[in-house]
């Protein structure tokens, strides 16, 4: 009970400190909030799909992707009956496909069972394919006005250098708790900005990379970071684990005005999209020659090409490239795509584009 009783007195004393902390962040914010095409006229249908977008991915890449995504997917219904390759090839230099693919499982369901427009409520919100606390909270607080929080690890940072937390912001307890106190503290009818306003300082002032900008922050008084000179420590977060190294070997295979493509299995890293072909290991061009079924007398030519390497969240790949050119039509069991058709019909992911660019 007495341990109950001090988490109790400690989040009280943390909710007053932030308290104080509203009104100059939202003066600030409205002041000095970014001008971002999804906060130009926001909806939900926008909302949600920014926030998608934005999730590992930083705002400047992401804002010619969200134009020409509007321009073609303009709302749910037309993000619902869109093809699959057509939307991959949308998505495609975002990486994390799998957000893609719910964004669209979500609009399905929005069609079928809310006639097509997105339910109101963070509950209905959170039950959508893709959308978890972060993202239903986001909408629902910047579209409809639902006083309700949305943290992400812009705002987990933002909260712990203000409380000096020194608990890894890497725990679900510890952002169930920085939404515990943020209800209790979200301004009657402001909610949407006081969110946003958060998000921003994260972004813009409480940086996690180098320095804060400490003089420019509008709740430089309520930091207990900056007071105690912990801006440097905090936040805490526990290193990621160490990603697995897998070696491969890509082929950009050509024939004239042709390039040889494979496309993955369903499921997976890279669930469906289309590649160039490749194995994995480090290979020879006389064992390649053996795999994908070319013979000495059908090649042109044959160039190594340099090495590159992608890391994905999990892995990284090492990998080693050839050029080959072939004379006589490309093999058997391989997609034979127009060079000029990389642009427009066939989405590749960028695990590969330090080959890709070299086709021409």
């Amino acid at each position: 009970m007495e341990k109950k009783e001090s988490g109790e007195r400690e989040i009280l004393a943390d909710v007053k400190r932030l308290e104080r902390v509203a009104y100059p962040l939202l003066t600030w914010y409205k002041e000095n909030g970014r001008d971002l095409p999804w906060r130009r006229e926001p909806n939900p249908y926008k909302v949600w799909i920014s926030e998608i977008m934005l999730q590992q991915t930083r705002i400047e890449a992401v804002k010619p992707y969200f134009d020409r995504f509007m321009k073609e997917l303009p709302d749910v219904a037309a993000l619902a009956a869109v093809d699959d390759d057509r939307l991959m090839k949308l998505w495609e230099g975002l990486g994390y496909y799998n957000r893609a693919r719910n964004l669209k499982k979500a609009a399905d369901v929005i069609v079928r069972e809310y006639g097509g427009v997105m339910p109101p409520q963070y509950l209905e919100l959170k039950k959508l394919p893709g959308i978890g606390c972060y993202t239903a909270g986001a909408i629902a607080s910047i579209v409809f006005g639902e006083a309700v929080p949305a943290v992400d690890g812009n705002v987990l940072r933002v909260l712990s250098r203000i409380l000096a937390s020194r608990e890894d912001i890497g725990k679900a307890s510890v952002k169930k708790r920085a939404e515990e106190m943020l209800r209790r503290i979200m301004p009657a009818g402001e909610a949407g900005a006081f969110n946003q306003g958060l998000m921003e300082l994260g972004e813009t002032v409480c940086v996690p990379n180098g320095s804060p900008k400490c003089e420019e922050c509008p709740v430089k008084k309520e930091c207990l970071a900056r007071e105690l000179g912990l801006t440097g420590e905090l936040p805490v977060k526990a290193p990621p684990k160490k990603r697995r190294i897998e070696k491969r070997t890509v082929c950009i295979m050509e024939q004239e005005d042709q390039v040889a493509l494979c496309r993955r299995e369903d499921t997976g890293l890279l669930a469906s999209l289309y590649e160039l072909p490749n194995v994995e290991g480090h290979w020879s061009l006389e064992q390649l020659s053996r795999v994908f079924h070319f013979r000495e007398d059908q090649v042109i030519s044959a160039e190594q090409l340099p090495d590159a390497k992608h890391v994905f969240s999990h892995v990284e790949w090492h990998m080693i490239g050839y050029r080959i050119k072939v004379g006589k039509g490309l093999p058997k069991g391989l997609i034979a795509a127009k060079k000029e058709e990389l642009k427009t019909i066939y989405p590749l992911p960028n695990a590969f584009s330090r080959y890709t660019k070299l086709i021409k």
